[in-house]
């Protein structure tokens, strides 16, 4: 093979010895170039406006075949400054003809540009895609995140909306809404204590049996509380005290705070609860007139509802000429207005509760149906025992009344069955709510406060997603800003890289020259 086919193979990483080794270049090159960069420096300040040398100078460090080709348009933008020896009285084409030669001068430009090529392989162009990746790793990152808090949102909004249908409130002016919700209270309550009626067979039964079983009336009664609902209703605990309904109601007022939410007239404090209650604020005014009368108004009592319509209360003279007292007779069951007593027939504080909203009353109610819940399982576990299908069936039974000889594990089943329905009314989740609502301004403030925490941790998510889209952006923008540049020093690296070696092949006779791991693995 003749040795001019022979290629030159010059890895990168050794090209600067290379050329030290085969004496092209001396190593004391660096100081030589420090004055080479000043004059470029200098020189590059005072240049023509030319597309061809903007384009030079754009996206790379400018070097010795960079400062040829200048030299080469300087050649038509300096032709006029050219003197009949054919010398250019041009500044610009001396000072670059000067670089040119200081380049040319033991070689220092082919040393120049190997190391600016390993510095592009190497270092530039890795850094600038590492930077790439990193802007695409963030975009990717902020999109798994947004991800995440939205599907996060999602769920707190979920919720959120979950507590406020249970409650039954908007979620707007939460503890207000809270509050106001409160008006469906006295129908749940009345509902439950109409259910209650079913259990008068139940407790019929547990009454005669206590009875038979201890040979007398049980002191102070089998399921008090449950027997007066059943026959009563969920009357006030005035009248389940006294025996008596009261003449007017005035319940606690809620001692809610509504510090945090917007304020409202003084008269919306007041909520409706509804029920039967009514208020009696002018009824004194006739109860100084009647004094010590006991008034019996008959079986069916008074129509209180429409009172006001049937009398004037603001004289007394519309009194006397709208009801004859001489009508009216007195019974020892009638009711005694009196300014003594049990305030004057007023119902206040818990006593002007129903049974079912007090406390204490509600919490009695639960402890008698749990007692007679628990009195027929054992009923029905003897039963079962018994091996009949009809009758109680127990030796000690055959002296009992016929109500408990009656009683079949169908019956009692059924009673049970009642029974629990009456405990799950009772129990009822949103009951629960309201009444805890009404009687602990504490369970308000902190359901209030679990809301309102849900509402700020959504705020804060799409404070966070707004971040993290800005982020976003700035990494997109970041990646689209830096991919031409890389594109740029690319492509400037391979013509670097095709000088170089075109340097090399001609001082070797146009053998072809190869760098090996350059420009091409980028």
């Amino acid at each position: 093979m003749e040795e001019q086919l022979i290629p030159i193979d010059i890895h990168k990483n050794k090209l600067i010895d290379w050329l030290i080794s085969r004496r092209h270049c001396k190593r004391e090159w660096q100081d030589k170039i420090i004055v080479i960069r000043e004059k470029i420096n200098n020189a590059i300040q005072d240049m023509p406006v030319h597309a061809g040398i903007a384009e030079l100078l754009s996206g790379s460090y400018i070097n010795y075949f960079h400062c040829k080709n200048i030299v080469e348009i300087l050649r038509e933008t300096e032709k006029d400054s050219k003197n009949i020896f054919g010398m250019y009285g041009s500044q610009r084409m001396k000072d670059w003809q000067e670089i040119i030669k200081l380049y040319e001068r033991e070689n220092v430009y082919l040393i120049e540009a190997a190391q600016m090529l390993i510095r592009n392989i190497n270092y530039e162009v890795p850094s600038l895609k590492k930077q790439l990746a990193k802007f695409e790793q963030i975009q990717l990152e902020c999109e798994k995140k947004d991800a995440d808090y939205t599907k996060t949102a999602n769920s707190v909004q979920a919720e959120f909306n979950s507590q406020c249908k249970q409650l039954g409130i908007e979620g707007v002016k939460i503890k207000r809404e809270l509050v106001a919700c409160l008006a469906d209270l006295p129908k749940i309550l009345n509902d439950a204590a109409k259910k209650a009626k079913s259990l008068k067979a139940a407790q019929e039964f547990y009454e005669a049996f206590v009875k038979f079983i201890i040979g007398r009336e049980h002191h102070g009664g089998c399921l008090p509380l449950l027997k007066y609902i059943i026959d009563h209703g969920n009357v006030t605990t005035y009248e389940w005290m006294y025996g008596e309904p009261p003449l007017q109601i005035e319940e606690p007022q809620l001692d809610v705070q509504f510090d945090d939410e917007e304020q409202v007239d003084q008269n919306d404090e007041k909520i409706d609860f509804g029920g039967e209650a009514i208020d009696f604020s002018t009824v004194n005014e006739c109860t100084s007139k009647t004094d010590d009368d006991q008034i019996d108004f008959g079986e069916g009592g008074i129509d209180w509802g429409t009172v006001d319509e049937a009398i004037d209360w603001n004289t007394v003279d519309g009194i006397s000429k709208q009801i004859d007292l001489a009508d009216v007779t007195l019974n020892e069951s009638g009711i005694v207005v009196e300014e003594t007593g049990m305030s004057g027939g007023v119902a206040r504080l818990k006593e002007a509760y129903t049974l079912l909203d007090n406390p204490e009353t509600r919490y009695k109610l639960m402890d008698e149906l749990l007692e007679l819940e628990s009195f027929l399982l054992i009923r029905l576990s003897e039963m079962a025992a018994s091996d009949t299908d009809h009758l109680i069936g127990l030796s000690q039974m055959s002296e009992a009344p016929a109500l408990l000889q009656m009683q079949t594990t169908g019956s009692t089943s059924a009673m049970l069955k009642q029974t629990r329905d009456v405990i799950a009314a009772v129990l009822d989740k949103r009951a629960c709510q309201l009444h805890s609502i009404k009687h602990s301004p504490r369970y308000v403030d902190q359901l209030a406060f679990t809301l309102k925490q849900k509402l700020s941790i959504m705020d804060k998510i799409l404070l966070s997603k707004k971040a993290l889209q800005e982020k976003k952006e700035e990494a997109t923008s970041g990646a689209i800003d830096i991919q031409p540049k890389i594109k740029l020093i690319i492509n400037k690296t391979k013509e670097l890289q095709m000088e170089i070696e075109l340097d090399i092949s001609r001082k070797y006779k146009n053998r072809p020259c190869n760098i090996m791991g350059g420009a091409n693995t980028l």
